[in-house]
């Protein structure tokens, strides 16, 4: 079985004053950093350790289903 791929959003926040990089399927799963890549390896790192603590605590997986709204508007036309 292959590992899911979930979605990451990846974004500035003004207000923090850093990148903040979350994965919407996992719930929670948040982090941020002071570069794009810092805040994406901080996700991924987090993603791994969400699955992890699921699994061995008998918690359902989630299915990768996130999509960003531009693929809502791509079938809608």
């Amino acid at each position: 079985m292959s590992e899911p791929h979930y979605h990451i959003n990846l974004l500035w926040s003004d207000e923090d004053g850093c990148w903040i990089a979350d994965a919407p399927d996992l719930r929670y799963c948040t982090t941020h950093g002071d570069t794009p890549e810092a805040a994406l390896a901080n996700v991924r790192e987090a993603i791994a350790g969400w699955l992890e603590a699921a699994a061995a605590n008998g918690m359902p997986i989630p299915e990768p289903r996130y999509r960003p709204s531009i693929y809502a508007a791509r079938f809608a036309a």
